[in-house]
């Protein structure tokens, strides 16, 4: 189980995250939803000790983050919101990164990796270099690179963006296998479709504030005229004052 408590980040006068409270549990696919600038990243970032929070705490399987750091990274697989890393890198280098700074067992490596590349067609680009990839190349890299370890909790900061449908159809049953499995799936989502098809249960944040918090089946039964999209909109996008108002009745 994931605990975030009074979770605070804040930029000079900016409060990208204010006194966040999630719970997020074991065996389920956990997704957060909002504009950009919504703190959906920060909140991540501060999950894999990419950011420190000025304020809050994390806890993971009852350990906090600050005190158990390493042991807890080790249970994590983090797709950044960005897949332009360690460009000069060939795609079979970055994975003997990971594969070293998670220990992973040779023969293990290569049963998963063999499994992973495969299934996301890169069999014959591994010792090209990432630099020389398309963006969903280098999306696909990092997704591999992530799940090599077969970590307890995945990590997933907009998943699927440069993914071509296969490669995201697959990766959505990959999320879902591993939920199955009592395991945790977090990831962060601009796709309201992704969103539906896939979570278990969801955050919705705007400027750094949680708005919602639950299924989406208890969100669309309170708004039982409305699509999705409309009720995401009325939360979280431009509003006007009095149709905020009628809402919040």
């Amino acid at each position: 189980m994931i605990e975030l408590k009074k979770l605070t980040k804040v930029y000079g006068q900016t409060h990208a995250l204010e006194k966040l409270d999630l719970t997020i549990k074991e065996g389920e696919i956990f997704g957060f939803l909002g504009h950009n600038g919504a703190g959906k990243s920060t909140t991540i970032k501060s999950l894999v000790s990419v950011i420190e929070p000025t304020a809050g705490e994390i806890v993971i399987d009852g350990q906090l983050l600050t005190e158990h750091r390493q042991e807890i990274k080790q249970k994590i697989g983090y797709v950044p919101d960005t897949p332009d890393l360690f460009l000069q890198l060939s795609a079979n280098e970055y994975w003997d990164l990971l594969g070293a700074a998670y220990e992973l067992a040779p023969a293990a490596k290569k049963e998963r990796l063999e499994q992973l590349v495969d299934l996301f067609e890169l069999t014959a680009h591994q010792d090209e270099t990432i630099g020389s990839f398309s963006h969903g190349m280098r999306q696909k890299v990092i997704v591999i690179g992530a799940l090599l370890s077969d970590p307890e909790i995945w990590i997933l900061d907009e998943p699927m963006q440069g993914l071509d449908p296969q490669a995201a159809h697959d990766l959505k049953q990959l999320m879902k296998e591993h939920a199955q499995k009592g395991k945790t799936v977090i990831f962060s989502t601009h796709d309201l479709a992704t969103a539906q098809q896939l979570c278990d249960e969801l955050a919705i944040l705007k400027k750094g504030q949680l708005i919602y918090n639950g299924t989406l089946h208890d969100l669309m039964a309170k708004y039982p005229d409305e699509s999705l999209e409309d009720i995401y909109l009325g939360l979280a996008g431009r509003q006007a004052q009095s149709e905020a108002g009628e809402r919040n009745e």
